[in-house]
């Protein structure tokens, strides 16, 4: 099955950056949509945003629309997710997933993926 590693997380001071990475264990090519997703302690899973395999077009959440960036490296099979501004609400373990669709038009939510990375945790504090 498709494997998905996330990394970068970690400790960052409020209004600082983070930039994470997800990489894939194969080729996606255009075939794939890919997207961010995360939750927080005695929350449940919140979608951030999906990136489009077809045209690269990105679709993201109000809650962090602006301040994060989901971009992707079809040659390493690598999707990115840029957070600046970062708050203390933002703290959570970041999860990466990829939906089997070339046409991704929408946001994903969580329940749509086919295959999920295990997370990485970011910590937004003082």
């Amino acid at each position: 099955q498709l494997q998905l590693v996330e990394s970068g997380g970690g400790l960052v001071q409020p209004g600082g950056s983070l930039r994470l990475s997800c990489a894939a264990s194969e080729f996606l090519g255009d075939t794939w949509g890919l997207g961010w997703i995360r939750q927080a302690p005695g929350k449940g899973r919140e979608a951030l945003g999906t990136i489009s395999g077809g045209d690269g077009s990105t679709y993201y959440s109000d809650s962090v629309k602006g301040r994060f960036t989901i971009s992707r490296d079809h040659a390493k099979n690598t999707v990115y997710l840029q957070m600046v501004s970062l708050e203390p609400e933002d703290t959570a373990v970041y999860i990466c997933a990829a939906v089997h669709s070339r046409l991704t038009t929408r946001r994903r939510a969580p329940g749509e993926y086919d295959y999920w990375g295990q997370g990485t945790q970011v910590t937004v504090c003082s």
